[in-house]
């Protein structure tokens, strides 16, 4: 049987208990959720956007999409600069286990120090740090099969340059971010970047993606550049000049194509160059297009324009005679002196013997705003219209400032300056019949259009002395190309050194055109402090004008117009400063 239990008899159940306190309990319950649900309905109703924007900047992100930066090409569509696939690095460090055995395999992999790695994971953001950028992919995926808790990787382009040192300062290269630094890749960044497309979505704390929040927007690939530069053309020129700045131990030069139909430029060389695939510990001397940044004074380069404008102006004509003997002259308590007495020279003859007395006397028939204005019209003072960071536009002061012997002095290349690529551009008035056209880096069919700066009989007249000075008697006659004819003039400058010019330092030039009937490129070439014997511009940079012009016309088909073998002629020939 059971028993019976008798619960009045427990004195804690006997007791009455208050009815205030059950109220009171109720009334506390009450305003409880009263105060969830008013809770409840702020974070939904009023407050529901703040609490949005919370959440999204918590775990929402917008992830970019990189596009694809466009390739750049030469004309002949050879790949110059392209993008490949390459994964970066990163970690959560709170999340790795720095302790970890894997992690000096991967210090190994991405050839770090272990004391390096460990201190970048041990930063202060725990929640992200770049371990290391753009990795190849066999390194990424032996990586990824370390399987270290935290580490993770993303895909982004890495750029690679194919014709290495030969074309780097022409092409340039990007950073780690794909933006242009340095030449093409730097004045068409804009252009070759393209639009980078946009994801937004839901990651978790690892950094998962859970979920997408709104459509993908793709990215658009940046388009291609077609360069006008041709990569044999540019590696022949290149390796040439290095050659020669080897062989004569100069401190540095550079090498400029053109082609004197379209403007396009063919090549632009400088030595020292660099590997923009491997850019650890470049310097200043690697990273200058020199052919565009520096500027010098271009000595007797300048010759040919004196000539053409005194022809021009009906002050002499090519067989008229100018006495230059004794082979020096005074100006206002200076001496001007070239390199040997001549006697009564044709100004042919004074183009071909690079006579300074010759030149003078034919520039002090002028005004110097006569001069000012020819120099001007053919391009010097102002910065070449090329898209290229850097280009300097040289120096030529104003006519009404010029003394006599300051006028005498810049018909011979002293005075004003210039860059190798303003002197090949001004040329091309030689090899056009007297227009100066104008240049460019991108590839066009189109015949280029110029500005008449000289007539076109007196700039065939001139063409005819450049052929003079490279030919036999000249000071060019080391520029003779086999099968081709060449005309052009030498130059040799001293280099400026505080307040006068350095003894033993000379710059070297040669700048010419081919073939001489019927041009079709314009080649410039500078040698800077050629310091093994020679240092005249026909001894240095004559040679490499010369297998230049050989190499790059047959190239673009030209046929010979020579059918003999030119006499090469060895002997140094002096030229006057």
């Amino acid at each position: 049987m059971s028993r019976s239990i008798n619960y009045s008899a427990s004195p804690l159940l006997a007791s009455k208990t208050p009815v205030w306190r059950s109220k009171f309990i109720v009334a506390g319950l009450a305003v409880a959720f009263a105060g969830l649900g008013a809770r409840a309905a702020y974070v939904q109703v009023f407050g529901n956007e703040f609490f949005q924007r919370q959440g999204e900047v918590r775990f929402a992100r917008t992830l970019e999409l990189p596009a694809n930066r466009g390739r750049v090409l030469d004309r002949n569509g050879l790949i110059l600069a392209s993008s490949v696939v390459a994964q970066s690095i990163w970690a959560i460090p709170e999340d790795v286990d720095r302790t970890d055995p894997k992690i000096r395999q991967l210090a190994k992999l991405l050839d770090m120090p272990l004391v390096d790695l460990r201190k970048r994971l041990g930063q202060e953001d725990k929640t992200f740090v770049w371990v290391k950028r753009q990795v190849d992919e066999p390194v990424a995926k032996e990586i990824a099969a370390l399987g270290i808790k935290g580490i993770y990787q993303r895909r982004e382009y890495k750029r690679q340059y194919p014709e290495g040192e030969a074309a780097a300062h022409v092409v340039g290269f990007t950073n780690v971010e794909d933006r242009g630094q340095e030449g093409v890749e730097l004045a068409f960044n804009q252009q070759l970047s393209g639009k980078a497309g946009s994801r937004r979505v839901i990651k978790d704390r690892l950094g998962r993606v859970v979920e997408d929040v709104r459509d993908v927007v793709p990215p658009v690939d940046g388009p291609d550049l077609q360069l006008s530069i041709d990569s044999k053309v540019q590696y022949f020129a290149y390796q040439k000049l290095r050659d020669a700045i080897q062989e004569h131990k100069a401190r540095a030069g550079s090498v400029v194509v053109l082609d004197v139909q379209t403007g396009e430029v063919l090549a632009l060389a400088n030595y020292p160059s660099y590997n923009p695939n491997r850019r650890q510990n470049l310097s200043g001397e690697q990273l200058r297009n020199r052919a565009l940044t520096d500027s010098f004074e271009p000595g007797s380069t300048m010759k040919p324009f004196i000539a053409a404008l005194a022809l021009d102006k009906g002050l002499v004509k090519p067989a008229t005679p100018i006495q230059t003997a004794p082979g020096r002259m005074s100006i206002g308590g200076s001496t001007i002196n070239d390199a040997r007495p001549h006697g009564i020279l044709t100004v042919n003859e004074v183009i071909q013997k690079s006579s300074n007395v010759g030149t003078v006397k034919m520039a002090m028939q002028m005004s110097p705003r006569e001069m000012w204005e020819s120099y001007a019209q053919a391009g010097f003072g102002q910065k070449p219209q090329v898209p290229f960071p850097g280009a300097v536009s040289g120096r030529l002061r104003p006519y009404k400032t010029w003394r006599p012997i300051e006028q005498a002095t810049m018909s011979y290349g002293y005075g004003l300056s210039a860059s190798l690529f303003q002197l090949a551009q001004a040329y091309t008035i030689f090899a056009r019949d007297g227009a100066l056209i104008p240049v460019s880096m991108v590839k066009t069919d189109a015949i280029a259009s110029g500005v008449q700066v000289f007539s076109e009989k007196n700039a065939t007249a001139v063409r005819k002395m450049l052929e003079m000075a490279a030919g036999p008697g000249g000071t060019g006659q080391r520029a003779q190309t086999m099968g081709y004819s060449v005309g052009g003039k030498s130059g040799t400058a001293r280099k400026q050194e505080g307040k006068g010019y350095a003894d033993k330092k000379y710059r070297s030039f040669f700048v010419g055109l081919a073939p001489v009937e019927s041009p079709r490129i314009v080649v410039a070439v500078m040698v800077d402090e050629p310091s093994n014997g020679a240092y005249y511009g026909g001894a240095v940079a004559g040679p490499v004008f010369s297998e230049t012009v050989q190499q790059t016309l047959r190239i673009m088909g030209v046929q010979p117009d020579m059918s003999v073998k030119p006499q090469i002629v060895t002997e140094v020939v002096e030229e006057s400063f």
